[in-house]
């Protein structure tokens, strides 16, 4: 305990900014836990298409999506669903979406505009299309 006391008073710095750190990493954890938005496994995600005919929602840029999607995803991009232009989107409110970006970022985005405007079920798929790809499951190309 001693060599703590030493250390955090010969490095101030160095121990607020670890202090700062750790708060942090504790307040996104307990914001995970609170949050209505989930993030899913792509196990969890094939689960959902199977048995509650989850809808994926692909926002990533077309040229992404056409290099290689889970199959059956829409690809809407985020300024589309912040625009509520759905296409087509709305008639599954009542079902759950999983959303996927590439490393599940911006689908975090997309995820709180969609619950604004009114859907109820909202996933995102952890670490995006990285995690699918990285988990050895198939991916579908468009021909465009």
């Amino acid at each position: 305990m001693q060599q703590y006391i030493e250390f955090f008073s010969n490095h101030p710095i160095l121990s607020a900014i670890w202090v700062v750190l750790f708060i942090m990493l504790i307040a996104s954890w307990i914001k995970s836990l609170f949050s209505a938005v989930k993030q899913i496994t792509p196990t969890e995600l094939t689960l959902q298409v199977n048995r509650h005919n989850a809808q994926v929602v692909d926002i990533r840029p077309e040229a992404d999506y056409n290099k290689g999607h889970i199959t059956a995803a829409r690809n809407i991009s985020l300024a589309d669903i912040e625009k509520q232009q759905l296409a087509g989107l709305e008639k599954h409110k009542a079902e759950p979406i999983i959303l996927v970006c590439q490393a599940g970022i911006n689908a975090q985005k997309a995820a709180a505009s969609l619950l604004k405007q009114g859907f109820t079920t909202v996933s995102v798929l952890q670490g995006g299309m990285g995690s699918w790809t990285g988990a050895s499951l198939p991916v579908v190309k468009s021909k465009r």
